[in-house]
Order: C-alpha cells, then sequence, then structure tokens
C-alpha cells in the first residue's frame, strides 16, 4: 500500500517510515529543505529490499507542493491508502515576546498545512474509494495544559478537533479512519533538545514516568492504526508512558 509520510525523515517519523518500509509498504516521505537526510533514510531502508521509499521536497505550507506531493504519491500505484501527518515546528518562543506573527507562523506549520494535506488526502481516497487511513501527529500538550505552551499547543489542540470532524465526515461506508497520536517526551526529534537540557529529569526521577519515549513506541501505535481491519477512529492515543496522567508527582 502507498503510504504519505510528510515530516517523515527524522525522528519519529523516521522510525514510522522504517517500520512501513520493513512490511512492504511504499512510503513516500515528504521533506522541506533536508535532501541529504531524506535520501539517507531512504537508500538505507530501499537497500534492505523490502518497501520502497521515496522522497519529495516541498515546503507544504504551499498548494503547488501539496498537490506535487499527492501526485506523486499516486501514481506509484493509482491510488493513496495512508497518510501519516508528521508535519509541525516545536514553534519555541518565550511567552513574553509572544505575538501575532509567531501564532500565525505556528499556526500555519502545525494545523494549516496539516490540515489542508489531510483533506487533500481524504478527498482523493473518496474519488478512488479507498477504505484509508489518516493519523495526525500532536503532543502530549494538546491533551494536557503546560505552562509557556501556547504557541504550540493551541495548533496542536485544534488539529485533535479537525482530526475528529474529518472522522465523522468521512466515517460509515466511505472507510475513511482518522486518528491522532500525541507523544509524550521521546528521545528523538523536537523533544530530544529538552531532554538534553535536564528539564524532564524530574518525572525520572519522581518516578512519575519509568523512562524516556523510544521512536518505536510511537511507531508501532501509527502501525496499529493504519491496519486496514482497524476498528479506531475519531480516538486521540496519547503516548507518554503515564506522564500526563501522573505529573502532579513531578
Amino acid at each position: 500500500k502507498v503510504i504519505l509520510v510528510p515530516g517523515g525523515s527524522g525522528g519519529l517519523g523516521a522510525a514510522t517510515v522504517a517500520l512501513l518500509a520493513r512490511e512492504g509498504a511504499k512510503v513516500v516521505v515528504g521533506y522541506h529543505s533536508n535532501r541529504a537526510r531524506a535520501e539517507q533514510l531512504a537508500d538505507s531502508l530501499n537497500q534492505r529490499g523490502a518497501g520502497k521509499v521515496i522522497c519529495v521536497e516541498g515546503d507544504l505550507r504551499e498548494l503547488a507542493a501539496r498537490e506535487r506531493l499527492v501526485e506523486q504519491a499516486a501514481s506509484l500505484t493509482g491510488e493513496i491508502y495512508g497518510l501519516v501527518n508528521f508535519l509541525g515546528d516545536p514553534a519555541r518562543v518565550e511567552f513574553a515576546a509572544l505575538d501575532e506573527a509567531r501564532m500565525t507562523e505556528a499556526f500555519q506549520v502545525n494545523y494549516f498545512a496539516p490540515v489542508l494535506l489531510a483533506k487533500r488526502v481524504g478527498e482523493h481516497m473518496l474519488a478512488k474509494k479507498v477504505a484509508g487511513s489518516i493519523v495526525f501527529l500532536a503532543t502530549m500538550q494538546a491533551v494536557a495544559a503546560f505552562e509557556g505552551s501556547l504557541n504550540y499547543a493551541g495548533p496542536k489542540t485544534a488539529l485533535v478537533q479537525a482530526a475528529r470532524i474529518f472522522a465523522k465526515q468521512w466515517g460509515g461506508r466511505a472507510g475513511i479512519r482518522v486518528n491522532v497520536v500525541a507523544p509524550g517526551v521521546s528521545m528523538a526529534g523536537m523533544a530530544q533538545a529538552s531532554i538534553e537540557t535536564g528539564k524532564y529529569d524530574p518525572y525520572i526521577r519522581s518516578d512519575t514516568i519509568a523512562r524516556f519515549g523510544r521512536p518505536e513506541d510511537v511507531a508501532r501505535v501509527i502501525r496499529l492504526l493504519l491496519e486496514p481491519d482497524n476498528y479506531i477512529t475519531g480516538q486521540v492515543i496519547t503516548v507518554d508512558g503515564g506522564l500526563t496522567l501522573r505529573r502532579d508527582r513531578g
């Protein structure tokens, strides 16, 4: 099956791409500018001879780039089965410096681009009568309130509601399932830098969580949600080792 993974060239995305490729999927990785990283991932996985990984460059905030990505993916077999939407940016900014320009930028990357791409892919699935699966990546900050996270948590929380609307709109006989995975503190991607500063060490010392997350923890949940016979839709699965549940102990 053809699965689109925009933002999948590094971190949690790369782990997901590797898992899907090992199982024989045709994975189309969308990346913004780091061609070397994307091509290194594709070359490494393609040498193993299971699935196929191709890379497509583009700024997915732009309509033309989204269309190009969808068209290249659809050209592989004629239809797209899945979308795993890793598009996003940590949008880190001090609260005192938060202004309209920075909030607009955060929403463009973390909400507008992934939602508009999902809309395009969903319309393709409907036209081709594909009972496919769409998975958005949010954050634990979208399901629990963390101080200082307004610029990142705001658009990610909106993304959760958009996924639920898509799931309701495209469910039933159309058969398109839409879900959200909300990672916690994982040793990859956006969270890696925060872990290295020691910011989250108190959660380990206080036994709030047993360990930090691994990329494979998130990849396996995404793989479950892509399963063709899966019965889950309109849900948010938080992969955080219980941090949001027990963080009062931190």
